[in-house]
């Protein structure tokens, strides 16, 4: 039976920080045990998949127990922290004898009136928990399950379950999980799911599961009687060969786990072709050092990769079917009609790739401006999970490392991303005369499932046109 002490204790529960992300690291904890915590104040600071996000307590209280050290990845939905919220609150502290008097006088709780965890404010479906929005009750919309009333405690175990992506192990069975590509590669060869055994994290079902479920099993041999011998003692067999004193191993997970397993998707998913273009940029470099003295862009950093995304943009302006995504599920290209530029940023914890909303939108300014919040967040390390969502055309500079250019990996989701190179000076031919000029080389790798090479190259052409005479963002915008 709850007693008014254990009732008095809330738990806060790791939420959805990431919208569908199952699991985040602590990093670090704000409090300690017998710390008094206000509603909305920061307790930990947590690293998903895509961001670290600080954590805000929604009660008053004291805290009674840190569930989790720092460095541990907990499930989603799993209590991180508990606090006595009578210890914080002021009509506790005004009547402690009565309180004390009613849990003496108090009868026993029936199972039909169970105390109820406390529940948000009707209407408003979302929890202030988190940084910059909420979570709503259930981050996840599914069907209504039909079957027997279970227990509270084993509901709770299943709703869990839920969250973790293994699904719950009740009388109706769940869909199982797998990738839309995966689908249609189990439909086309008549392969039924549910009877596939998945290997994949959290219970996806992969390609080499549904070959595994078409492939007959192998027929064990019939046994031959053959004499007894003396039974020898096989080698063992020898263990991951590493020197740990000169070898450091670093576990895969947050940013880095969930960039290497887009990078492997989009690697494998979608067939990428690169174009290249070498380009004089002088004329660039030119306004990039006048724009400076302009007094519209006082305050704000201006730099080649600012007319370099405006190039980008008024080249998909010109070939809008450039800028949309492929639906393997539907079977449908769909075209975007907003771009929402990402700018792939190196950060300490890995690559992330936010994204400038409706940045074709957005003046000359107005970009700068969002590219500098863009770069100063990332580096900050306080990039939300919602700022690296929605993209649909990026721009990577590897150039800031000194080297030419390289052949980049998409974005899940999206059709194009532009590398940009070094800009160096170099001898060139301008004007009928070899004069040194500042050059730089530009690859544009995109899907070609749904863009040809004529689409790819008129873009990259437009890019490269307007960078070498910069008058063409006027005339063509």
């Amino acid at each position: 039976m709850t007693t008014m002490t254990e009732a008095s204790v809330r738990e806060f529960k790791m939420p959805d920080v990431g919208e569908g992300l199952t699991e985040a690291e602590i990093l670090k904890w704000y409090v300690q045990p017998g710390d008094t915590v206000t509603d909305g104040q920061v307790v930990c600071e947590v690293e998903t998949a895509k961001a670290a996000v600080e954590l805000p307590i929604p009660y008053d209280g004291v805290v009674r127990e840190l569930r989790f050290g720092e460095g541990t990845t907990v499930d989603v939905g799993t209590a991180i922290i508990s606090v006595d919220v009578a210890g914080g609150g002021a009509a506790a502290a005004q009547a402690p004898e009565a309180s004390a008097s009613a849990v003496a006088a108090a009868p026993a709780v029936s199972a039909e009136k169970k105390p109820e965890p406390s529940k948000p404010a009707a209407g408003s479906g979302r929890q202030p928990v988190l940084v910059g929005y909420g979570v709503a009750t259930s981050s996840t919309k599914r069907r209504p399950r039909k079957g027997p009333e279970i227990p509270a405690q084993e509901a709770s175990k299943a709703i869990q379950s839920e969250l973790n992506g293994h699904g719950a192990a009740a009388a109706a069975k769940p869909r199982p999980l797998a990738k839309p590509p995966v689908r249609k590669l189990a439909k086309d060869l008549g392969v039924d799911l549910a009877t596939v055994i998945p290997s994949g994290p959290d219970g996806i079902i992969t390609r080499e599961d549904v070959h595994a479920a078409v492939t007959p099993p192998r027929q064990a041999p019939e046994p031959v009687t053959a004499p007894p011998v003396t039974p020898v003692a096989a080698p063992a067999a020898p263990a991951a060969s590493y020197d740990a004193a000169r070898e450091t191993r670093i576990p895969v997970r947050g940013v880095r786990k969930a960039t290497a397993a887009a990078m492997v998707g989009s690697a494998f998913t979608a067939p990428h072709v690169t174009e290249f273009v070498t380009v004089d940029v002088t004329r660039t470099m030119k306004l990039v050092e006048e724009l400076k003295q302009d007094k519209e862009f006082q305050g704000l950093r201006v730099n080649p990769l600012l007319l370099i995304a405006k190039a980008l943009l008024v080249a998909i302006r010109r070939n809008p079917d450039v800028n949309a995504s492929w639906d393997e599920a539907a079977q449908e290209i769909v075209v975007k009609h907003y771009v929402n530029l990402g700018i792939a940023a190196a950060t300490p914890r890995g690559l992330i790739v936010p994204n400038i909303k409706d940045a074709d939108a957005k003046t000359l300014p107005q970009l700068a401006e969002g590219l500098a919040e863009l770069v100063a967040t990332a580096r900050e390390g306080k990039t939300s999970p919602a700022a690296m969502q929605g993209g649909t055309v990026t721009i990577t500079n590897v150039g800031v490392f000194g080297v030419d250019t390289g052949t980049p990996i998409l974005p899940p989701g999206e059709s194009a991303i532009l590398a940009v190179g070094a800009i160096k000076l170099q001898p060139w031919v301008h004007k009928g005369k070899v004069k040194p000029r500042q050059v730089t080389t530009l690859a544009l790798s995109f899907d070609h499932r749904l863009i040809d090479g004529e689409l790819g190259s008129k873009v990259l052409a437009d890019v490269a046109a307007v960078l070498e005479q910069p008058k063409r963002l006027i005339t063509w915008a």
